[in-house]
């Protein structure tokens, strides 16, 4: 990601932004942000050290389950979400944070957003024809009444609508309907950038890719670039130039579309990619569905990064994680994300072999784990009352990368430990009230 950014406070953006190494021109870049709500002890972080750029006239998908951030960024790239670290450029300029009046106006100008909730980003009291002029009356983008009626009419037939529609209100609409007029909205102003917030969760499954095939004629005909928000992965899959995967506010893996479709090598990308449903209900039935466990991780000594493994393909991990990472993406063999089981196999079969594919795909780690590598709980049983033991124990399984023998050896002798002062510190008030 590049780093040929303006430091300094501009008043105006320049009509191009920086090139990546690359040659790509960056329109949007964010630089290790962190955006939280509340203060002092309600503080929530919501996101943490997120970074990514969005080259002109892409589309860049932004993917994760429900909470984990997506929304937030998205206002934060328009201004509504403030930051309390980072940075957020355009064009090379840094717009986060407190800048000039005039700058403000060019940033709203040049990048909207169409809102998850149709209902309530639309005005109740305004008409259809008010709403999507809006915009048009407050920078001046029209030179007569009659090129504004012209703009607006056009646009609202671009979307599916009729120009008798531009007098009814949003309430004598259906949420698809609504969600249509947001576009028009947004588009009517010839923005730039557009920050998609799942713009077609709210249509009906048949028009959907009518929408989206109309945001790509928008794309091809005025070079527009999305910052699309989304869940549905088997939407984004065929609209994504590149997608970025959040987990929980962290960005954890970026690539483009065919790249992490066919090498989804962070485990919670893996799980997304698995839980897309198939449409025939004997191949879903028997689909195995992988589950993220972020405890997998062992992130206590050796820290995770976001580190470019090549091939434009970024992920999040340790030094040791990234090794493998690396081997697997060498190795240029797709990784088999879905996979479906014969009717005829019995459950207990289905859940081995579940267990065989989340080992295969992960990490190397996990697919030379040992055998007997089975985190017993008599491990922590004998570690809790013989915790030096247990530490030396822990400490050598985890030489030999017995993972889950470790872990539960670790959290025996902890506890005991614990135990063993706690024993020791009441020894010592009883025998200085003896002595007393």
């Amino acid at each position: 990601m590049s780093n040929q950014m303006n430091k300094s406070r501009a008043n105006k953006l320049p009509e191009h932004g920086p090139l990546d190494e690359n040659g790509r021109e960056i329109l949007l870049s964010l630089k290790n942000i962190d955006i939280t709500f509340g203060k002092g002890d309600n503080a929530v972080k919501a996101v943490t050290d997120a970074s990514f750029d969005i080259h002109k006239g892409e589309t860049f998908s932004l993917v994760g389950e429900s909470g984990s951030g997506k929304t937030t960024i998205g206002r934060a790239v328009i201004r509504v979400n403030p930051l309390s670290n980072g940075e957020i450029y355009y064009k090379g300029v840094p717009i986060s944070g407190k800048i000039s009046k005039s700058l403000d106006r060019e940033v709203i100008r040049n990048i909207q957003m169409v809102f998850q909730d149709p209902a309530a980003s639309l005005n109740e009291r305004a008409t259809v024809d008010y709403i999507v002029s809006e915009g048009l009356n407050n920078f001046h983008l029209y030179e007569n009444e009659a090129e504004r009626v012209a703009k607006v009419e056009n646009m609202i037939k671009e979307v599916g609508l009729l120009p008798e529609h531009l007098t009814r209100y949003p309430h004598e609409f259906s949420g698809g309907q609504r969600q249509r007029i947001g576009i028009a909205r947004a588009m009517v102003m010839e923005p730039e950038l557009v920050v998609a917030d799942e713009p077609i969760s709210a249509l009906d499954v048949s028009i959907r890719a009518q929408v989206l095939n109309l945001m790509k004629k928008f794309q091809k005909e005025k070079d527009v670039t999305y910052l699309f928000i989304a869940h549905d992965l088997s939407i984004v899959r065929f609209i994504s130039d590149r997608i970025g995967v959040i987990y929980k506010g962290r960005i954890v893996e970026v690539a483009d579309a065919e790249e992490l479709f066919d090498f989804p090598l962070h485990p919670y990308t893996h799980s997304l990619i698995s839980a897309i449903p198939i449409p025939d209900p004997k191949l879903e039935k028997n689909k195995v569905l992988y589950t993220y466990d972020p405890s997998m991780h062992d992130y206590s000594e050796d820290k995770p990064e976001f580190v470019n493994i090549g091939h434009d393909h970024w992920v999040y991990g340790n030094k040791k994680e990234i090794e493998k990472y690396k081997k697997i993406r060498e190795a240029g063999v797709p990784v088999k994300s879905i996979q479906i089981l014969d009717e005829s196999t019995s459950r207990e079969e289905v859940e081995a072999k579940q267990n065989e594919a989340i080992d295969q795909i992960i990490t190397d780690e996990f697919l030379s784990a040992p055998v007997h590598d089975t985190g017993s709980i008599w491990l922590g049983v004998i570690s809790f009352f013989l915790p030096i033991i247990g530490i030396i124990a822990a400490l050598i399984f985890k030489k030999n990368n017995y993972i889950r023998n470790y872990k539960v050896l670790k959290k025996g002798a902890i506890a005991g430990f614990i135990v063993i002062g706690v024993l020791i510190a009441l020894l010592l008030l009883s025998l200085l009230f003896v002595v007393i």
